[in-house]
């Protein structure tokens, strides 16, 4: 067993504001990675600028960060980075600004590469990365992975690198403005984090503390975000266990839901949470190993798996699948050894197709 978290966390009200010191000791030059809207509307983005402008420290705004990054943004990111003298990154947003920053970052540090450098299994220097979540699914404000899209390969995939954020700071109230389906399917995407690293090859006693706790968490604003009452404690502790699973897959990684997703977000443009989520309840209730299984099920206040399979349902709303698609989906997984890994038993093609919900 072994824990390795070296990012820094603070969390609470005015976070960025508050840590202006630990901003401005990170470097000399800034590059703000985000999207077009959110960051604006939810205030960060003017934080993060009026703290750097404040410390006297240059930046350039970088905001052209679609919704599941590609590695063309990316690199066009890293030149501008390059050409800027860009020292650090802030990463600003859902998972997409996040994700794509660590990329950046990496490539950033190595100008003189090209893409196929993320997908080498090296080890390489990157800019520091400060990581600021709106969003309460990914964690990747703590994890070191970054998930991009190949359109080579008309999937989604994570670096070879294994890149953690300097810094996160975390504020309940850039999530408030988020809409309905965001939180909706990034809540899940944190539920599906948990659920995987639970029930994973490489769950064990000591990391087994994260996804326990973040599925108790999970269970206490369930409920509300069904019903779409969600209370001011609620989203502290929306954005708090999507954190905690992002130290969950940080030392298990992700396992056959997230792999069967990848496919669904690409080929249908199913947001990612939707996408994992469809394949959440059937791979609680066809894991093999019925008491770890039911553990999940009595943490999340589930009776039975198929109770969990309804609700995720219900929360996102049924989609059906064409079965050429996934039936290809599942052949892609059986060749997955990423994925296969992770999962501790044999699978077949009907075991996958099975897991739909």
């Amino acid at each position: 067993m072994y824990l390795f978290m070296p990012t820094l966390v603070y969390s609470e009200e005015n976070c960025v504001k508050n840590h202006f010191r630990e901003i401005a000791l990170t470097g000399k030059k800034a590059m703000i990675v985000t999207g077009k809207h959110s960051s604006r509307k939810n205030g960060s983005l003017n934080d993060v600028s009026t703290v750097l402008n404040q410390e006297n420290i240059p930046y350039i705004l970088f905001d052209d960060i679609e919704e599941n990054p590609s590695v063309e943004t990316v690199m066009k990111a890293r030149n501008l980075a390059v050409s800027e003298n860009v020292d650090f990154i802030i990463g600003i947003g859902g998972g997409s600004p996040l994700d794509a920053a660590k990329a950046i970052a990496l490539m950033s540090a190595n100008p003189k590469a090209d893409e196929e450098l993320l997908y080498q299994s090296n080890s390489l220097p990157y800019l520091p990365v400060i990581c600021i979540p709106t969003t309460c699914g990914t964690g990747s404000e703590v994890t070191p992975y970054s998930i991009l899209t190949l359109h080579k390969q008309k999937t989604k995939k994570s670096i070879s690198h294994k890149i953690f954020p300097t810094l996160a700071l975390l504020d309940t109230n850039y999530l408030k403005t988020a809409s309905r389906n965001c939180i909706v399917n990034t809540s899940v995407d944190a539920l599906s984090h948990l659920i995987e690293s639970y029930l994973n090859t490489n769950s064990n006693a000591l990391n087994r503390i994260y996804s326990t706790q973040g599925l108790q968490m999970w269970a206490e604003f369930k409920e509300n975000l069904k019903n779409n009452t969600l209370s001011e404690k609620d989203y502290e502790t929306m954005l708090h266990a999507s954190m905690v699973a992002g130290i969950a897959i940080t030392h298990t990684g992700t396992s056959l839901p997230h792999g069967l997703s990848y496919p669904v977000t690409y080929e249908l443009g199913v947001p990612h949470g939707k996408a994992v989520g469809m394949f959440l309840g059937g791979y609680v209730e066809n894991y093999k190993d019925k008491k770890d299984a039911g553990k999940v099920l009595e943490l999340l206040e589930f009776s039975n798996a198929k109770e969990l399979r309804s609700y995720l349902n219900q929360l996102l709303g049924k989609t059906e699948l064409p079965a050429e698609l996934l039936s290809a989906d599942a052949d892609s997984i059986l060749v997955n050894k990423s994925k296969l890994k992770n999962y501790p038993f044999e699978v077949t093609k009907e075991e996958l197709i099975n897991m739909l919900n």
